[in-house]
């Protein structure tokens, strides 16, 4: 039994489609409409935020063209070799050997075409810039953040130090009042990302970008702030019971307000490494037992 529809319905039911699609686009907002031309993803807000961004927007082509062809194929088979007729079979073909190749190097080729253009986002996205305007080390910690300013990191001690001799300064937060991170339009900054407890993720969707928080391990990575203004960061990593509750702001100023900060920080007595505690070198549970302080 063939499955047609008459010529009038299907005329209706594309202008119906079309008047509603109208209709939807038509009541977009301007702010609607500069999301969906960056299909839903934050206005950057870093010179290296453009990267991620490309990357998003170009595997979303490939996946509509791939759904496309696809679905395409899969409704002109249904169709140009459906049953027509209770006595008519249609031909049972057991596989096709060029097809079933095709089938299965695309894909090999697409990853291959992902994976090089992802290293390469990766290569902007993760460059640590040593010499960078401004160092900040942030400690994640159950249940909020702190930023410290000036403070490095040495990779031969492997110990977080005093960047060139400056002072540092400290802002510290908790789950019912965010801390709030001070950068420079304009000014490169290194993130040194350090946790005593347990693996958080540092956070900002401005930024289109994160890094875990790995209790003993150091990771870093460095941007440039591009616009001025107030963005909210978050944990991205379920941390417990109130991850939901490690909250951030980002605030993006000029020098001279920077600086006003950095000295009122001082004023206030937020002085030193505030490191969440001890230092963390090693990774809790993975210490060599001790057998009663016997070797």
């Amino acid at each position: 039994m063939s499955l047609q529809f008459p010529t009038r319905l299907r005329r209706s039911l594309a202008t119906g489609l079309l008047v509603a699609v109208a209709l939807v686009l038509s009541g977009c907002s301007a702010e609607t409409d500069t999301q969906l031309k960056r299909l839903a993803m934050p206005e950057a807000a870093t010179a290296e935020a453009p990267a991620v961004h490309t990357l998003w927007i170009w595997a979303w082509v490939a996946a509509m063209i791939t759904g496309v062809l696809v679905w395409g194929l899969i409704l002109y088979a249904s169709f140009r070799y459906r049953r027509r007729s209770e006595s008519e079979i249609p031909v049972q073909t057991r596989y096709n050997l060029p097809i079933e190749v095709m089938y299965t190097i695309a894909p090999v080729i697409m990853v291959l075409v992902f994976f090089v253009f992802t290293l390469r986002a990766q290569a902007d996205v993760l460059k640590d810039d040593d010499n960078a305007d401004n160092v900040v080390t942030v400690v994640g910690q159950q249940w909020s953040w702190s930023f410290n300013y000036n403070l490095g990191y040495d990779e031969e001690t492997e110990k977080y130090e005093p960047r060139d001799g400056e002072d540092v300064v400290y802002d510290v937060g908790t789950a019912a009042e965010p801390p709030t991170l001070w950068l420079v339009k304009d000014q490169s900054v290194q993130f040194n990302l350090t946790s005593p407890d347990v693996i958080h993720s540092f956070w900002v969707p401005a930024f289109l970008f994160k890094m875990d928080v790995i209790p003993g391990r150091h990771n870093s990575f460095s941007v440039t702030p591009t616009r001025e203004g107030t963005f909210e960061g978050r944990c991205a990593e379920l941390c417990g019971v109130r991850h939901t509750r490690m909250l951030f702001n980002v605030k993006v100023v000029d020098q001279q307000e920077y600086d006003d900060h950095l000295a009122s920080l001082a004023e206030r007595g937020n002085t030193g490494p505030a490191l969440g505690g001890a230092e963390v070198n090693t990774v809790t549970g993975l210490e060599p037992e001790s057998n009663g302080g016997e070797e």
